[in-house]
């Protein structure tokens, strides 16, 4: 392996194991509900693809969906995937958590679960997964975990419905025992992109970051991490320099091999149920299909994984920024919002040093001479 082969490997990927969900959430990034597609891989073909990652790297591999718990066979590929020396872990909306799950969770050696919350009362997280008593079966399912000895994380999603409620969720998820919170900032696929107006604003965007920050250095009780929110690498150096202060964000056992903010296509990347790989969970378009191409072989050579990691070949803002390493931008948001993954992060309202020069100067230029 090359040096710039070991310098991007998968170090976390999603597979989305169906599309099938018993909710039909607001925001889906792949528009799921009872009627959606299962996907083409029955068992031996997930075992093929854990065999095919496992040329590259033992990454963390989230069994995704959709809701996971609705393949019979989710418990055995899980298996499998411990077998072969990956941390196997698990995303569900929670509802269908029983004893008898976290049984077979237990057997199965997923290390850890995610189960989605967004809102602190039933009116505002059933509003946002457009089905009554999603909020009780979540709640239930997390106090079911905990009784089994099973950790789990929180990821709560925010729009403008319901950014008002972060504090309070954030609180919610302290109390439920969970072993980590991650606060998402939508990005518009799926059915997200049927609430574009909704997303929150720039100028919001920073605030909440920066009370994020407040919150995690002072937080010792549970793990915290901005997702699909680069620019909090930029804000952490920023508030921190402004305060004098040398804040050391606490590490996750089940990182992405983070302390960067967009890192599609970098250590992370989203298989989907038709085997469609693309850069990460968020992406419009797919680098290739899995079951046709080696995973190998799209993971170092796709045309667009590698332009991701060309960071000196960002446009805008991002190209010029000189927290250009630390941020990245929300690549997926760029090119939901502009139609090219390589443009500016669309809700980030910094102005770099370099074009202020720049802009100065042209301003210059281009005034009036007596």
């Amino acid at each position: 392996m090359s040096t710039q082969e070991e310098k991007f490997i998968p170090k976390w990927i999603a597979w989305e194991t169906t599309q099938r969900c018993n909710l039909n959430c607001v925001h889906c990034r792949c528009s799921s509900d009872m009627s959606a597609a299962a996907g083409d891989f029955d068992t031996d073909e997930a075992k093929k693809l854990i065999d095919d990652i496992c040329e590259v790297s033992r990454p963390v591999m989230v069994l995704s969906g959709g809701e996971p718990l609705l393949r019979k066979d989710i418990f055995e590929i899980a298996r499998y995937g411990t077998e072969k020396g990956l941390r196997m872990c698990m995303a569900t909306n929670g509802v269908l958590i029983t004893d008898e799950v976290c049984r077979q969770m237990k057997e199965a050696d997923i290390k850890m679960v995610s189960l989605s919350l967004d809102g602190s009362t039933a009116e505002i997280h059933d509003n946002f997964r457009n089905c009554r008593g999603a909020f009780e079966g979540t709640i239930r399912g997390a106090e079911i975990l905990k009784r089994n000895g099973i950790k789990f994380l929180v990821n709560s999603s925010f729009t403008k419905r319901n950014q008002q409620d972060i504090g309070n969720t954030f609180k919610l998820a302290k109390s439920l025992g969970a072993t980590a919170w991650y606060m998402f900032m939508i990005v518009p696929t799926g059915r997200g992109e049927e609430i574009m107006s909704e997303l929150i604003s720039a100028e919001d965007y920073e605030e909440i970051l920066a009370w994020h920050y407040e919150q995690e250095k002072h937080e010792d009780e549970i793990l915290m991490r901005p997702t699909c929110a680069p620019h909090y690498y930029r804000i952490v150096p920023q508030m921190a320099k402004a305060e004098g202060v040398d804040f050391k964000r606490r590490s996750l056992t089940f990182s992405t091999g983070g302390g960067k903010g967009c890192i599609a296509a970098q250590t992370i990347c989203l298989i989907d149920c038709f085997g469609n790989l693309k850069p990460c969970s968020y992406f419009h378009s797919s680098v290739g299909n899995v079951k046709q191409i080696p995973f190998k072989d799209l993971w170092f050579n796709a045309k667009t994984f590698k332009d991701l990691r060309d960071f000196a070949s960002y446009k805008g803002k991002c190209g010029e920024c000189e927290f250009i390493n630390a941020c990245g931008g929300c690549r997926a948001r760029a090119d939901a919002v502009y139609g090219d993954y390589m443009e500016e992060e669309p809700f980030c309202n910094y102005i770099p040093a370099r074009t202020r020069e720049r802009l100065e100067k042209e301003t210059a230029e281009n005034a009036p001479r007596d």
